[in-house]
């Protein structure tokens, strides 16, 4: 009868044979022991105690491992990126990297897996493809990034990414569901793992980012995760906000001068003035009308003058606004009265051929004023004797 195989040969002969890409390294990636199928792929440097970044190709790639490395040995958290190791017989190969800390948390458990193929030189065509792609993420301020079909970030780099103070690659391995909890983006990447193509705008952490999110499909039409390209559009929006908070003084300030443009003064108890000078248009008649009319009720004035002493031109149409505003006057229970109209200005009036019958017209503001005075007494006087004769009795004297 044969000796039982010990754990540790029975071990041994398993990452010999495993057809999988298998290793256990320290903390610090050394490789502690790999897998056949490791070996054959990376060659004898990755069995010789070689880290796994010493066998990444390139910077950049490098640069997200190692970060992705650290936060595995920070927090413990599993992590899953895509990078590009050195192969056995000098190539190239796109390998995604899975990982996570062992139950004893001293040791690192993880695997490889992709193409084993030897990447092929680039035709001129992609060769170019390339560099229009790397200089548009170098000069224009974008982000381009890739997830997995879980959601995870295998890829993000681009000048807009630099502009908002995160570095390339620096969240590689995190699921954009995590990192970007509540905001429009993690709907879209939803919606395109299922294969529709969507376009957001979002505000994250004071950035303003308008987002173009595909599909990322792969030779059999099959999704593997998603393509993003996110515009950082920050400058534009915070100059469209500065835009508007300009055009919002502009109003203010337009109401102001408005305002102190038609002055509506009680010169009396009942007594309504408004002094309107320069030329009057017809949009600032209609100002005028609002806020004339506006008063008269708050105030509940019995009169109202409109003093023209200082205006110089009217055109047709406001001539026939003036009109209208005294006849609204009426219907409010008041009287309209219209002082100081220049020579010019009546010919004005007159040649329209406009009805001024039922207008009260003055020479100037202290006629008008002493017409309303008028007016206040008599029906002050009036009043005795309409309740007198309500009652029925002899007029008081």
């Amino acid at each position: 009868m044969a000796d039982p195989e010990s754990p540790v040969d029975s071990l041994q002969a398993f990452f010999s044979s495993c057809p999988d890409m298998l290793f256990v390294a320290e903390l610090d990636g050394r490789l502690r022991r790999t897998s056949g199928a490791l070996e054959r792929a990376l060659g004898p440097v990755a069995a010789r105690g070689a880290t796994l970044a010493s066998l990444v190709d390139e910077e950049a790639d490098a640069r997200s491992f190692e970060a992705a490395w650290s936060r595995l040995r920070a927090s413990g958290d599993p992590v899953q990126l895509a990078v590009c190791f050195r192969d056995a017989h000098g190539g190239r190969r796109t390998l995604a990297c899975s990982a996570t800390r062992s139950p004893s948390g001293d040791a690192v458990y993880g695997s490889l897996r992709g193409v084993l193929t030897r990447t092929p030189e680039p035709s001129p065509r992609s060769s170019l493809k390339a560099r229009v792609l790397d200089h548009l993420a170098e000069h224009v301020s974008i982000g381009i990034w890739t997830t997995d079909r879980e959601g995870v970030l295998l890829f993000s780099e681009g000048k807009g990414l630099k502009d908002c103070n995160i570095e390339p690659n620096q969240f590689v391995g995190m699921s954009v569901f995590e990192l970007y909890k509540g905001y429009p983006i993690t709907d879209s990447v939803r919606r395109s793992l299922v294969g529709e193509q969507t376009h957001s705008h979002e505000e994250v952490h004071g950035y303003h980012w308008e987002s173009w999110v595909v599909p990322f499909r792969g030779d059999a039409g099959e999704i593997e995760g998603v393509l993003g390209i996110s515009l950082n559009v920050t400058e534009a929006k915070n100059a469209e906000a500065e835009l508007r908070s300009q055009l919002q003084q502009i109003e203010n300030q337009r109401q102001v001068i408005r305002t102190l443009s038609m002055p509506i003064i009680e010169v009396w108890s009942g007594v309504l003035t408004l002094p309107m000078v320069g030329i009057v248009d017809s949009v600032r008649t209609a100002d005028i009308m609002e806020s004339l009319l506006g008063r008269i009720v708050e105030k509940q004035a019995r009169f109202a003058i409109l003093d023209l002493t200082g205006v110089e031109m009217v055109d047709t149409k406001v001539a026939s606004h003036l009109i209208e505003l005294v006849t609204a006057i009426r219907l409010l229970g008041a009287e309209g009265i219209v002082a100081g109209i220049k020579p010019n200005v009546a010919q004005t009036m007159v040649a329209l051929g406009l009805d001024l019958s039922q207008i009260t017209t003055q020479q100037n503001l202290r006629a008008a004023l002493g017409h309303c005075i008028r007016k206040m007494s008599a029906e002050r006087q009036l009043s005795p004797v309409r309740a007198d004769a309500a009652a029925g009795g002899a007029p008081s004297r």
